[in-house]
C-alpha cells in the first residue's frame, strides 16, 4: 500500500509539474497571412482564369474556404494594410492615403496604434513580416520593429517596391546593400530572397507559436520576372504588350518602372511565381507537421493595376467585376481570399459572408482568445470559416480614398452606393447599385431609390472621422 501511495503521489507531482511547465500559448494556431500585391479577383484559375494556371492556390482553395465576398482595406496599398494591422476601416484607420515620406518611405502609423503584430505578440508569439511594408520610414514610429514584428526582411518603402532588383532591402534596423544589383545589375531577385527567410522564420519556430505576415509584391508593376519563369510564357500570349519605361537616368530605380517588351508573359510569369511561393509555405507548413496547428489566410491588397504595362483586360483580371486599382467599384476592393486550416475548415467549402480586412484582427482576437481592441470597426467571422450558425453581420461597410478628387463607398447588405469626385462638389456623382442583382454595377439606380441614397448618406457621412493628416477636403499626396 505504501508503494502504490508513494506511485500515486509521484504521478500527480509529475502531472502537475508538467502542466506548470507547458506555456499557455502552446495550443495557440500559428498564423500566415499572404498579401498578394494587386493581384485581381480573377487572376485565380478557381476564380475563373483562363489564359494560365495557378494550381497551389486552387489547392489551398480545395483544401480550405473560399471567401466570396470579401473585400480589402482599401483600393490602393498603404491603408489597405493599415485596416488590416489596425482593424478599422478608412474612416478610422489612421493611414488612408499613399502618402509619403522622402528619402524613403510611407507616412507611419502612430506610435499609439494597436496592430495584429503587437496582439499576437502579447499573446506570446513571434512575429514576422516579409514583403513589403508600407506603413512607416524606417526607425520611424510605424517602423515594423516598432508595430509588433520581432523580425521584418524586405522593402519598406512601396515606391522602392516598384523594383525587383533593387539595390537594398531592409533586415530589421539594417539596410542590406544587394551588390549584385547596383548600377545596372540584376543578380538578385528580391522576392526570390525575401521568400527564402520566410521559409527560415518558419523553420527557425516550428516549435513556437507563430505569426508570419507574408506581403509579397508580385505582381505589382514592373512586370518583371526570373528567366526561368519567362521561359514558360514567351510567345503565349500575342499580341504582346509592348512597355517603354525609365531604363537609366535620375530616377531609374527609385519609383518609374522599367521597360518590358513582354508584358503578357511577364505578368503571367509573375502569379506563376506567386503561386509557386504559396505551394512552398504550404509544403514547408505540412512538411514541419504543423498543417493542423496553423491556419492560413490568402488574400490581395487591392484589385489589379493599370501601371507598367499591366494589361488586365486581356486577362480577365477582374472576372465579372468593373474597375481596377483605385476605383471603389467591386473590381478595386474585392479581392480573392482564402482561408485553410486542416482539421477545422471544411475542404472545398465556400461562403458569401460579407467581410472585409478590417475583420482579420477580432478573427485572430477570438481565434487566441485575447480581448478586442476598442474602437474597432471588424466584425470576427471565426463562426463562418468554422461552419458555425451564429455569425454577427456588418450593419455596412465603408471606404474613403484620398486620390482621383476624393471617392467614397458604402456597402449595406446587397445595396452599394458609389461617390466621386467628393472634393468638388459640383462634379460629385451619386450612384447606387443592387450588388446582389447587379454584380458589374452598370445599372445605377439612384434616381429610383432616392429615399435609399438619402439613408445610406447619413450612414456614410456617419462612418468617418478627420485624421490630421488625411483631411477629406482635398487632393493629398
Amino acid at each position: 500500500m505504501k508503494r502504490i501511495s508513494f506511485l500515486f503521489i509521484l504521478s500527480l507531482f509529475s502531472l502537475f509539474t508538467a502542466c506548470d511547465q507547458k506555456k499557455p500559448t502552446s495550443q495557440f494556431p500559428n498564423i500566415i497571412f499572404i498579401l498578394a500585391d494587386d493581384l485581381g479577383y480573377g487572376d485565380l484559375s478557381c476564380n475563373g482564369q483562363e489564359k494560365f494556371e495557378t494550381p497551389n492556390l486552387d489547392a489551398l482553395a480545395a483544401t480550405g474556404m473560399k471567401l466570396t465576398q470579401h473585400y480589402s482595406g482599401s483600393t490602393v496599398c498603404a491603408p489597405s494594410r493599415s485596416s488590416l494591422m489596425t482593424g478599422q476601416h478608412t474612416g478610422h484607420t489612421p493611414i488612408r492615403g499613399n502618402k509619403e515620406v522622402k528619402p524613403e518611405g510611407q507616412w507611419p502609423l502612430e506610435g499609439q496604434a494597436f496592430t495584429l503584430a503587437e496582439m499576437l505578440k502579447e499573446a506570446g508569439y513571434v512575429t514576422g513580416a516579409f514583403g513589403k511594408w508600407g506603413l512607416g520610414s524606417p526607425r520611424s514610429e510605424g517602423d515594423p520593429n516598432n508595430q509588433g514584428f520581432d523580425v521584418f526582411f524586405g522593402y519598406n518603402c512601396q515606391r522602392l517596391a516598384h523594383h525587383y532588383y533593387p539595390w537594398h532591402l531592409w533586415s530589421n534596423q539594417d539596410s542590406l546593400i544587394l551588390e549584385e544589383n547596383q548600377g545596372t545589375g540584376t543578380g538578385i531577385y528580391a522576392p526570390l530572397l525575401i521568400h527564402e527567410k520566410a521559409i527560415e522564420f518558419l523553420e527557425s519556430n516550428k516549435d513556437k507559436p507563430f505569426f508570419m505576415f507574408y506581403p509579397s509584391v508580385i505582381p505589382h508593376a514592373e512586370l518583371f520576372a526570373p528567366e526561368e519563369y519567362m521561359e514558360k510564357y514567351h510567345g503565349k500570349f500575342l499580341p504582346e504588350n509592348i512597355y517603354e519605361g525609365t531604363d537609366d537616368g535620375e530616377y531609374y530605380r527609385r519609383g518609374p518602372y522599367g521597360s518590358q517588351p513582354e508584358s503578357h508573359a511577364a505578368f503571367a510569369a509573375m502569379v506563376n511565381l506567386l503561386d509557386d511561393q504559396v505551394g512552398d509555405i504550404i509544403n514547408k507548413v505540412e512538411e514541419l507537421g504543423l498543417a493542423e496547428n496553423t491556419i492560413i489566410f490568402f488574400s490581395s491588397d487591392n484589385g489589379p493595376h493599370l501601371e507598367g504595362g499591366a494589361d488586365p483586360d486581356y486577362f480577365n483580371s477582374n472576372g465579372m467585376y468593373t474597375g481596377y486599382k483605385r476605383d471603389l467599384y467591386e473590381g478595386g476592393i474585392r479581392v480573392p481570399t482564402i482561408v485553410r486550416w486542416t482539421g477545422h475548415i471544411i475542404p472545398g467549402s465556400e461562403s458569401d459572408h460579407l467581410s472585409a480586412f478590417w475583420d482579420v484582427l477580432p478573427t485572430v482576437a477570438e481565434l487566441i482568445g485575447s480581448p478586442e481592441p476598442e474602437n474597432i470597426d471588424g466584425i470576427s467571422f471565426l463562426p463562418t470559416l468554422l461552419g458555425q450558425p451564429d455569425q454577427k453581420q456588418h450593419n455596412y461597410l465603408y471606404w474613403e480614398f484620398h486620390e482621383k478628387n476624393g471617392r467614397q463607398a458604402l456597402r449595406k447588405g446587397d445595396w452599394k452606393l458609389v461617390r466621386y469626385n467628393v472634393f468638388i462638389p459640383e462634379e460629385t456623382t451619386t450612384e447606387l447599385y443592387n450588388i446582389k442583382e447587379d454584380l458589374s454595377e452598370q445599372n445605377n439606380l439612384a434616381e429610383q431609390h432616392p429615399e435609399l441614397v438619402n439613408e445610406l448618406m447619413e450612414l456614410l457621412n456617419s462612418a468617418r472621422v478627420e485624421s490630421e493628416v488625411f483631411v477629406f477636403c482635398g487632393e493629398s499626396e
